[in-house]
């Protein structure tokens, strides 16, 4: 008997529940995953806040997973290949990642690299992928200066290792209590607030080529549309109806362009996290049990690092 986490209703987190659930064998191209720890994202709770297409009741939360591979369908291999019942694995996106066991598609389960501990790996795919698409969508290219609104939150820090690999450099924004964390990654951190378009500016030496925005404030965007002529090459994660009044682009899991182009780049980021390239900072583990604690700290909007679910 496996436990997982249910909305039940739509709306906050009172309407979740934690119960018991008979899982079935795996068939073809399925696999039954023993979880080691669930990645905690604000999406997690953001799409069940309302009814929306897709979504059923009662709907299992929890997009990503490290575990352990504890049943194989027939005539079954992971996404990157093989798979025996005891290797570790890591799987995005699935439904359902907030249990003891799940069972989930193989073509969403990957190896998980042996120097990831497992609430890292767990942590890893969604917040990368999203700052992959990001850096994708505004072309950052090598030698370019961009602005990175949020820049110390987990789909910033993504974004600045990201950048760096490609030689992009980062103008970002946050508190000056995570200044320290921007640096880390090679980033040039600035405060948001009163003063920030003359602050990036400043920062940016007046070639600011492109602008990302993780949080979604006003603010954010003002200061992106006055620094970045080409709109294009502005996207925001967070403030979808000011992309579409404002002309600029907006991403998200939702839609079937975003969702194929990150399901593209998994292999390409565990690659990257298994050669140490790119790191994901924990701030805090919780038992499976306490994930309302744990969503309740995420909510708090400064968690420091990524959570993770421990069964």
């Amino acid at each position: 008997m496996a436990r997982r986490w249910v909305a039940t209703r739509w709306g906050g987190l009172d309407g979740w529940e934690f119960q018991e659930v008979d899982l079935p064998e795996p068939g073809p191209g399925e696999v039954t995953i023993r979880v080691t720890a669930a990645g905690v994202n604000p999406a997690d709770y953001k799409h069940v806040s309302a009814p929306r297409a897709g979504v059923d009741l009662p709907a299992p939360i929890g997009y990503e997973v490290a575990g352990v591979l504890s049943a194989i369908g027939p005539d079954t291999e992971i996404a990157s290949g093989g798979g025996a019942v005891g290797d570790a694995v890591v799987a995005f996106r699935i439904s359902g990642g907030y249990a003891t066991e799940v069972v989930v598609p193989a073509k969403d389960v990957f190896a998980k690299p042996a120097r990831l501990e497992d609430a890292a790996a767990a942590n890893l795919l969604l917040a990368g992928s999203t700052a992959s698409q990001a850096l994708h969508v505004v072309g950052a290219r090598a030698g370019e200066t961009i602005l990175v609104h949020g820049a110390s939150g987990a789909v910033g820090v993504s974004v600045l290792q990201q950048a760096a690999e490609l030689d992009v450099h980062v103008i970002g924004t946050a508190s000056e209590a995570r200044f320290a964390e921007v640096r880390r990654f090679g980033g040039t951190p600035i405060a948001y607030g009163p003063g920030l378009l003359d602050r990036a500016r400043e920062a940016g030496h007046g070639h600011i080529r492109a602008a990302i925005d993780t949080v979604g404030t006003d603010e954010a965007v003002d200061v992106s549309l006055e620094l970045v002529a080409d709109r294009s090459r502005i996207v925001t994660i967070a403030a979808a109806g000011r992309a579409t009044q404002d002309g600029f682009q907006a991403i998200g899991g939702g839609q079937p362009e975003s969702a194929a182009y990150r399901d593209s780049v998994r292999a390409d980021l565990l690659a990257l996290a298994g050669s140490g390239r790119l790191q994901v900072p924990v701030a805090r583990t919780y038992p499976l049990a306490d994930a309302i604690e744990a969503l309740a700290f995420l909510q708090e909007g400064h968690p420091g690092g990524k959570i993770a679910l421990l069964p």
